[in-house]
């Protein structure tokens, strides 16, 4: 994988209905694409999905999908990230859609990749998402995994992370840029590609991060606000909420496995040994709060 990216942050579009839109060839990496768009109740966008795997979480609001391999009449529930569980809808290959609102507003992130297989279209729900708080102390932060490793899916890879105002996520650092195999096949590291879709709980909020790789080649710091996207091609890729403003992203992958195998930075991993009890404020997000 090169070391010559053009741009790593991407800032939001609103005068568009599709306000964030990334190519492989936009990014320059291989395999995933992303997008975001809002609409507003009766608004509809036709799609195919062509020759790519498909997942749609819903950021706020409701929808309804009617589609060539099935329909889903109520999908969403929460009205913005800060206020409850996701939805997300995983579509194959070669499927039509028709997605409309059913809310006075709605925000929706989608990421797909071409897959020469077709697996089965699935709703994933609330109920379905496993919460892990992982870390400790101020790098104690929230994962919600909707399509896991073990997905019934090719290569997409989708979770969101909420992190507590001024704590550290993705720390120690970790990257996941080579596909690395043990003397008995087990993996070790894939290769990765992923973005962080950043939603900050307050509009004048921040997150920072870092993307740096260990011979230098590429050490940026980038300062992300509401709807930022950060590209991470390769490398660390540690992150910083400020105080007093929770910092939510969505990673969505994809790559050479459907895994999230990463090594972290040596120069950083003692700070686990350091870690005697997790961030009391977590879980910030999950279904008893919706009730």
């Amino acid at each position: 994988m090169g070391s010559c990216y053009t741009q790593l942050l991407i800032s939001p579009r609103f005068e568009l209905e599709e306000y964030i839109y990334i190519t492989p060839a936009m990014a320059g990496w291989d395999h995933l694409h992303f997008a975001a768009r809002k609409m507003v109740r009766g608004m509809r966008w036709h799609h195919n999905t062509g020759e790519n795997e498909f997942a749609i979480v819903v950021l706020g609001g409701t929808c309804r999908v009617n589609s060539s391999c099935g329909d889903w009449l109520g999908i969403g529930r929460r009205p913005d990230v800060f206020s409850g569980m996701p939805y997300t809808l995983y579509l194959p290959r070669q499927v039509d859609f028709v997605l409309e609102s059913t809310s006075e507003s709605l925000d929706i992130a989608y990421g797909w990749c071409r897959t020469h297989v077709s697996h089965p279209a699935r709703l994933v729900t609330p109920k379905d998402v496993e919460i892990e708080l992982r870390g400790g102390g101020n790098a104690t932060r929230q994962i919600n995994k909707m399509i896991p490793p073990g997905f019934d899916c090719s290569r997409l890879v989708v979770v969101e992370v909420y992190t507590p105002p001024g704590n550290w996520s993705s720390y120690p650092p970790h990257k996941h840029d080579q596909h690395r195999l043990d003397e008995a096949g087990n993996l070790l590291e894939a290769d990765l590609e992923e973005i962080y879709f950043y939603k900050i709980d307050r509009p004048e909020g921040f997150a920072y991060q870092r993307i740096y790789t260990a011979d230098g080649k590429l050490d940026e710091l980038i300062m992300a606000r509401d709807s930022h996207l950060v590209l991470s091609p390769e490398g660390y890729h540690p992150v910083v909420a400020a105080p007093g403003y929770t910092c939510y992203y969505l990673n969505m992958l994809a790559g050479s496995a459907q895994s999230l195998a990463a090594t972290d930075d040596p120069a950083y991993s003692w700070v686990k040994s350091t870690w005697t009890e997790q961030d009391p404020r977590l879980p910030l997000v999950n279904i008893a709060m919706e009730k």
